[in-house]
């Protein structure tokens, strides 16, 4: 590296030390009954209200919904973050005082890893918090979760949740984007010197050891991504029905914890083979549907809502389509007639239907015994 990378290398590195002085992620709630607001900083090392009794009052509201209380004492991952950012900050120096390519590019690697476990593991937070809910709780809304946005705004109920870096989150930001500049340089340096000594039919065996490293660690980091495959429709199975996805407009997937995607080709199918036998004990890592109006986009389904009407026959005759937060439910009913369901009130409605198939199934067979 020139001096001047190694400069701004070791600037990108010290300036992670920000984040033991200023928050990481924020986090606030918009009602009526707050009209200042109320919400929590996300520090490396611990969880604080906005303001004095801000966090006092979100347990409260959590208490009441049946959502647990937030106890940063007993959350593990403050206790690691302040061990993560102190080794990014000590390789990144290192690579500076070096100027090593092969130090940058494991600084690199490392902070992409790092970067990609702790925005899967904030969702899985949230996620715990927002669906594991007391069944004993004062207030219970049928099918409703709690579970704020990953990044972004969300409405819950009559609060709106806000989810955002704070300052510490994006200076981080702005330090691995720093990082992967310097990386793309050395390798536009590099190719450019090669092309000058006629080299080019032999770049790709001098290519370094640290440039392949990096692209594997890039690979594995795209590998642990929440996102689904797109659905592709008249190649994709069902894995509930075993029929050929058809109509672009319906279908749904689900990834597990290991990563292992499944195809469906309607909301109940999706919603059937979750709810069968051999499925409860699944760990699932998020559910997905093809979203009506934008098809054949799959959105989460905490981002959905389902229409139930025969003004829209679905694929497998159980009538549910799913619409997207681009469309409103008042405007759906003003144009079909139906019932709005939540991913809960789904699940609900197939579980009823199978059960009833089942005893009706049950019932033929009765009737032929000899």
């Amino acid at each position: 590296m020139t001096s001047r990378q190694r400069v701004i290398l070791a600037i990108a590195s010290l300036a992670l030390l920000s984040v033991y002085i200023e928050p990481i992620w924020s986090i606030s709630l918009e009602a009526p009954q707050y009209p200042e607001g109320i919400g929590m900083h996300i520090w490396v090392d611990k969880i604080t209200g906005k303001k004095p009794h801000d966090l006092q009052n979100i347990n409260g509201l959590n208490h009441y919904i049946g959502m647990k209380a937030i106890t940063p004492e007993t959350i593990t991952e403050l206790k690691v973050m302040p061990w993560v950012f102190g080794l990014l900050i000590g390789i990144g120096l290192i690579a500076a005082a070096t100027g090593k390519p092969v130090m940058l590019s494991i600084w690199v690697g490392l902070f992409l890893i790092c970067s990609v476990v702790g925005l899967t593991d904030f969702y899985l937070w949230e996620h715990d918090y927002g669906h594991n809910l007391d069944p004993t709780a004062a207030i219970k809304v049928p099918g409703m979760s709690y579970q704020p946005p990953l990044i972004g705004s969300k409405k819950l109920l009559n609060f709106t949740a806000h989810s955002w870096p704070a300052l510490g989150g994006w200076v981080t930001f702005a330090s691995l984007i720093t990082g992967i500049t310097l990386m793309v340089s050395r390798i536009w340096v590099y190719m450019s010197a090669r092309r000058l000594r006629g080299g080019t039919d032999r770049l790709v065996g001098h290519v370094s050891k640290p440039m392949i490293i990096l692209g594997l660690i890039s690979v594995a980091v795209v590998g642990c991504a929440l996102e689904p495959k797109p659905l592709v429709h008249g190649l994709d199975q069902c894995a509930y029905c075993k029929m050929t996805l058809s109509d672009k407009q319906y279908g749904g997937s689900f990834i597990t914890s290991k990563g292992k995607i499944y195809t469906f080709d309607s909301v109940e199918c999706l919603a059937a083979h979750l709810a069968s036998s051999d499925q409860e004990s699944v760990d699932i890592r998020s559910l997905w549907v093809v979203d009506y109006e934008n098809p054949p986009q799959l959105i989460s389904v905490d981002e959905a809502f389902f229409l139930h009407s025969r003004d829209l026959p679905s694929p497998m005759g159980m009538n549910l389509t799913a619409f997207g937060p681009g469309i409103t439910q008042q405007a759906v009913q003003h144009s079909f007639f139906g019932e709005i369901l939540n991913w809960q009130g789904v699940d609900s409605l197939v579980r009823v239907k199978m059960l009833t198939d089942s005893s009706a199934s049950m019932r033929r067979i009765e009737s032929i015994q000899p």
